[in-house]
């Protein structure tokens, strides 16, 4: 029987009769700077009346006729500030920002236009368009066929327009979208332009609309009751009937239930949410360890033709916050063990390719996290789709806290978007808002977007991220879960004086590290490789985490941050262009920090001794020898020579202070009753290239891709860990070169070169560079040079 659903589904899901279209616009956009202060620079933009009648464009450059060939031709995603050079500057804004000449003080890179010419094929007149952008940075003003269609405020929540009455069915149609980031929403690097995924989608005029379905359940051991919201809406002109049903597969398409048809009549322009039900039986749970993924879908029919269907991805799990007893996913209790990150990545900024979220997630559950917070705004849909199959927990976090209708219609649009992953666990109304959080203002707002969130998804509960120590009044007398920003020993205090409250670590940690540096440097801006160095607000990772894990009313943390990111450079400015918070760097090289995370998040068995064993300068002098590890004990050798054995204190690291000479650093522990090793050598010079990809074949569809981490070794293909060579990349095939970086916070060398031109200098004996795959089935080949150094050749298979 199952065999005969199966079959059933893959006939149906090809069938031509399903009427709804999702055709991606990302290729083949026009993109060009206009001027936010000089209308003449601006293609006359602020001197011509366009606002004053429908369709008016004259010959400006909303005119569909306008000649755009001798712009740049961009794919979207796409970031222009990433592509600017770095300017110094005392200004506040800018060194949050990263040094780029983005922002009001730079009219003439802070506006940028873009046109996109697409074609629609006449037999589809009569059904309905929708244009989704899932997030342009910033303030865009959008026009198709020179009629004005939308502006969108903010830089993080995407918005989707109907447009059916301006499509063009006998000729070209044309999108214009002018972007404004002369005004910030963050105090960190943001980007600029049309940085995530646009859309069209053609459906039929009795249709589910974006975002239109919501499945959530109430399980029982192995049973589960799931109910399935699904809306639907009449753009006829006439009253329409229609028939709704709902069913569930599992992750390989076979049916395990459905509803029967409900009919439901809708009036001209009507809009109705039906609720369906199924019982379920021997579900798999979504856990961290097996992150199971359901689909569920909703079909519409009408005149009994399936005229639309929808589907969601869907994971079954339970969720539960105890004041007394920590944090539960399915009844399994443990500790919430998250980073905070902003959304850019070293040589792309902020408009990563999908692959680019999958590498990241990867890289963090690797070293033992499992919770991310999307600091400080709306994450992409992708994020969020590799947080569900990898098994990552989430705090969707809205990007202010305020109640205006701009901010409500942001919140409405993140939560009815994001509420059916399973990866997220609780929404943040919002981030340290000093002036309103501890008063009246704060209290009130808290209570009208929380009662938001309950319409919008009563399965879930909010936070808030308060810097505030033992303080009650204001937003924490209303939240259900109380979130701290550092003031970790206040944490005690508050659980004292309201017990009955969950508490969790919103930001914690925030120490600062160069990775392969291990003296201060005030010249070039840089700190220390270890756990040592932090703002006044902030602390040890040591210090926070050991509070935590062993006080079972902390749900657990988020450490700020899980990458470095651009902007907000500390304790440093200029030329400091990236922050040191991060426990990998921007590329996601890790740094020693990761380790200590990673000793005590994992159960995997650690043992990393650092620094490196590059010293000649100091031959005779003592060096301070870290271990990370969560052995027992842990012996230290070198060249040999027992340096002692040392008892691990949980939580904690060892040190050694060590008379440094050439040669082999090596530690000897035990993990239950394992033997484990792990060295630090002297190495020789650096005679060749190593490249590494982090797959080896990718879709040729243009849009997947390839991160190369880049090392220079020694004649025994031991890392160089001081060697910053100049490294060239040269690629062949149909593909391209998207970004290169090296994860030096003071580094100017540009993120984008011209095609030819492609290098990057190694920092502390790395590099790196992404590739994006191309839509022919050659092979990409990429090698990786450097002067004087054998080079490496990388081989990456593209397959349809």
């Amino acid at each position: 029987m199952k065999k005969t659903f199966y079959i059933f589904l893959l006939l149906w899901s090809v069938s031509p009769i399903i009427a709804q279209q999702k055709i991606s616009l990302d290729e083949g956009w026009k993109f060009h700077f206009g001027h936010s202060a000089n209308p003449d620079k601006d293609f006359d933009y602020g001197n011509k009346l366009l606002f004053h009648k429908s369709n008016i464009y004259e010959t400006t450059i909303l005119s569909p006729k306008f000649i755009d060939t001798t712009w740049t031709t961009v794919n979207v995603p796409h970031d222009w500030v990433v592509e600017l050079p770095f300017v110094k500057s005392s200004t506040h804004e800018m060194d949050s920002h990263g040094y780029k000449p983005v922002g009001g003080t730079y009219p003439e890179t802070s506006i940028g236009w873009y046109r996109k010419h697409f074609s629609v094929a006449k037999k589809d007149e009569g059904k309905r368009f929708e244009i989704q952008f899932d997030g342009i940075y910033r303030n865009a003003s959008i026009w198709l066929n020179g009629f004005y269609v939308g502006t969108n405020f903010s830089g993080y929540v995407g918005n989707s327009y109907d447009v059916t009455d301006y499509i063009n069915f006998e000729g070209d149609n044309v999108l214009v979208i002018r972007v404004d980031a002369t005004q910030f929403e963050g105090w960190f690097y943001e980007g600029a332009g049309i940085y995530r995924h646009v859309w069209l989608t053609i459906r039929n005029s009795t249709h589910i609309p974006t975002d239109g379905i919501f499945a959530h359940a109430t399980i029982d051991g192995k049973k589960a009751k799931l109910t399935i919201e699904t809306e639907v809406e009449n753009k006829n002109l006439t009253g329409s009937t229609a028939f709704v049903y709902s069913y569930i597969t599992d992750r390989n398409g076979i049916l395990l239930s459905k509803t029967a048809e409900q009919k439901v009549e809708l009036a001209v322009n009507g809009k109705t949410t039906l609720k369906q039900q199924l019982n379920l039986s021997n579900i798999t749970l979504w856990s961290l360890e097996n992150p199971y993924l359901y689909k569920v879908y909703s079909v519409v029919k009408q005149n009994n033709r399936i005229v639309d269907q929808q589907k969601v991805n869907f994971g079954f799990r339970t969720v539960a916050f105890d004041a007394k007893k920590g944090f539960f996913l399915n009844g399994k209790n443990f500790k919430i063990q998250g980073t905070n990150n902003h959304q850019d990545h070293a040589g792309i900024g902020s408009a990563l390719p999908d692959f680019m979220q999958y590498y990241r997630i990867k890289l963090l559950k690797e070293m033992g996290s499992n919770a991310y917070r999307a600091s400080h705004n709306a994450p992409t849909k992708e994020l969020l789709e590799a947080c569900d199959s990898l098994g990552m927990l989430v705090v969707d976090e809205h990007r202010l806290l305020n109640s205006s209708p701009e901010y409500v219609d942001q919140l409405k649009r993140l939560i009815k978007r994001d509420r059916n992953h399973p990866s997220v666990i609780l929404w943040s109304i919002g981030n340290e808002e000093q002036n309103i959080q501890g008063n009246e203002y704060g209290k009130r707002i808290a209570l009208s977007l929380m009662a938001i969130q309950k319409e919008l998804d009563p399965t879930r509960t909010s936070t808030y991220a308060a810097d505030m120590a033992n303080e009650y009044k204001g937003v924490n007398e209303v939240i259900p879960i109380r979130g701290f920003n550092y003031r970790e020993y206040a944490v005690a205090d508050y659980h004292r004086d309201h017990p009955n409250q969950p508490l969790l670590g919103t930001e914690m940690g925030s120490t600062v590290t160069t990775r392969g540096i291990y003296e201060k440097d005030e010249i070039r801006a840089y700190v220390p490789d270890q756990d040592i160095t932090h703002p006044w607000w902030a602390s040890k990772a040591e210090t926070w985490w050991k509070l935590a894990a062993e006080n079972d009313y902390w749900l657990g943390g988020f450490v700020w941050t899980g990458f470095d990111y651009r902007g907000e450079p500390t304790p440093y400015k200029w030329p400091n262009i990236s922050s040191h918070f991060g426990i990998l760097d921007v590329c996601g090289f890790p740094k020693n920090i990761y380790y200590y995370y990673k000793s005590w998040w994992s159960n995997a068995p650690i043992l990393h001794i650092s620094p490196h064993w590059n010293w000649e300068e100091k031959i005779g002098q003592p060096i301070e020898v870290w271990v990370n590890s969560n052995a027992e004990e842990v012996e230290l050798f070198l060249n040999g020579k027992s340096l002692g054995k040392k008892s691990m204190p949980r939580n904690s690291h060892l040190k050694w202070n060590v008379v440094y000479e050439p040669g082999t650093l090596e530690a000897i522990a035990f993990k239950n009753g394992e033997k484990i090793t792990s060295k630090v050598e002297t190495t020789g010079v650096a005679t060749k290239v190593l490249a590494v990809a982090n797959k080896t074949t990718v879709l040729a569809d243009g849009k997947d891709g390839v991160i190369v981490n880049v090392s220079i070794v020694d004649e025994k293909g031991r890392e160089v860990p001081n060697a910053n060579n100049m490294v060239f990349f040269e690629l062949e095939g149909d593909g391209q070169i998207i970004g290169v970086g090296n994860g030096d916070p003071s580094s100017h060398e540009p993120d984008k070169c011209r095609n030819g031109a492609w290098q990057r200098s190694a920092f502390n004996g790395k590099c790196q560079v992404i590739l994006q795959a191309g839509k022919t089935t050659n092979d990409l080949v990429l090698t990786v040079k450097s002067n004087g150094l054998a080079k490496a050749k990388v081989v990456i298979n593209q397959k349809k």
